[in-house]
């Protein structure tokens, strides 16, 4: 696939900046265009990768450059505003080029939280091409002003773009972690799930022709196509296993090299495409209630074969009770590991957004009880039962 990446608010920045240091390590050239968009300046130049020009500064008449504090009501609002500077940004992207845009935010912060779903609405209107969203979500340890952010904008993001898929910072948080290279590694993780799943639907000049080709329609027709077609919440599952020298020993000498070979790529691939469905997803759910998926087989060519593609993806029909189970190959010569990427879309038995959903009321009904306590003890102080005036 060719895709428009825009990184909105420090985490979406960073994860953007991340997806193209993997998109130059594989040489696969998806990513068509890259922008980052902010209300803080420092945030900005932190950056490596996504080019000066396509750098956006938001909301200076508001915040001076400072960001918006965590407040993400205010991030829609400055993203309103400043609308016309961000389209300048992807009036320089090549747009007949790219096959979708995808929209990368932290949603538990202020300026990505609150000014992601105001883009995706604005790019829905003008363009024709699928607009989704990356969404991350923050831990539960991180406070309730961020799981109140996180569950406002999940609710209003999701409804603005063709599909939104979910990274769940709890699921992948590691014991005794810094936060620096926790969210390090974590970006690491999403960049490498979500990379090898477009990367897959983009084949370049000279590449090795897959036995069973994953073009981007395939992942568009799964996603959503932004006609009707798809939405909802996406989640992805990837294992992978090391590839060993079998070429030796009793078993290979009783059968011929080219059975061995293909028995063990078929077993190998199914078994892989279960431990990716059932594993680790990027969002914790239950692949039962996904209404689509994709399969996409990964490793060199000589270990792939169409019989294990097609056998992973009768089971994941099985699993989910969907008939639309897509599956594909994608060949990357000279790899030592074999792997499988598995899309789970429309999901909706997901008990991490329903605890979300709740936490986050409770957090509102505090919040609001703290608010008209203050309010009234602050009332109480001043008062001097009319004994004194005020100057004026």
């Amino acid at each position: 696939m060719k895709l428009a990446l825009i990184g909105f608010g420090q985490a979406g920045g960073k994860i953007v900046d991340e997806f193209l240091a993997y998109d130059s390590a594989i040489d696969n050239s998806f990513v068509e265009a890259a922008i980052a968009v902010n209300s803080a300046t420092t945030d900005l130049q932190g950056l490596d990768r996504v080019p000066q020009k396509n750098r956006v500064l938001i909301g200076q008449a508001r915040v001076k450059g400072h960001g918006v504090g965590a407040d993400n009501e205010l991030g829609a609002e400055v993203t309103e505003a400043d609308i016309d500077e961000i389209q300048g940004a992807i009036d320089r992207i090549q747009v007949h080029e790219i096959d979708a845009f995808l929209i990368v935010a932290g949603m538990g912060g202020g300026t990505g939280s609150g000014g992601a779903p105001v883009l995706a609405q604005h790019l829905k209107r003008i363009y024709t091409e699928p607009v989704y969203g990356l969404g991350i979500l923050p831990g539960t340890d991180e406070g309730g002003i961020y799981t109140l952010n996180a569950a406002r904008s999940f609710k209003t993001f999701v409804h603005e773009v063709d599909n939104l898929l979910v990274f769940d910072n709890d699921a992948w948080r590691s014991a005794g972690e810094s936060v620096g290279s926790g969210y390090d590694r974590i970006n690491r993780e999403i960049v490498e799930r979500f990379g090898l799943l477009f990367a897959a639907g983009e084949v370049g000049h000279g590449d090795h022709v897959a036995e069973s080709v994953v073009d981007s329609s395939e992942i568009i027709n799964t996603l959503g196509n932004g006609n009707g077609n798809g939405n909802g919440i996406s989640t992805i599952g990837y294992a992978s296993e090391v590839i060993e020298d079998d070429s030796s020993g009793l078993l290979s000498s009783l059968r011929s090299e080219t059975e061995f070979d293909e028995g063990t790529a078929t077993n190998r691939m199914t078994s892989l495409v279960r431990k990716s469905t059932l594993g680790r997803l990027t969002l914790p759910a239950d692949a039962a209630s996904a209404d689509r998926g994709l399969v996409v087989a990964t490793g060199p060519p000589e270990h792939l074969n169409r019989k294990g593609v097609e056998r992973g993806r009768q089971w994941l029909e099985d699993e989910t009770g969907s008939m639309e189970i897509r599956g594909g190959d994608y060949p990357l010569p000279g790899e030592d590991e074999v792997g499988a990427v598995v899309l789970l879309s429309g999901v909706t038995d997901v008990p991490r957004i329903d605890q979300l959903q709740q936490v986050a009321i409770e957090a509102q009904e505090t919040t609001e009880n703290v608010r008209a306590r203050a309010q009234d003890d602050f009332a109480s102080l001043v008062d001097t039962g009319g004994e004194l005036d005020a100057l004026f």
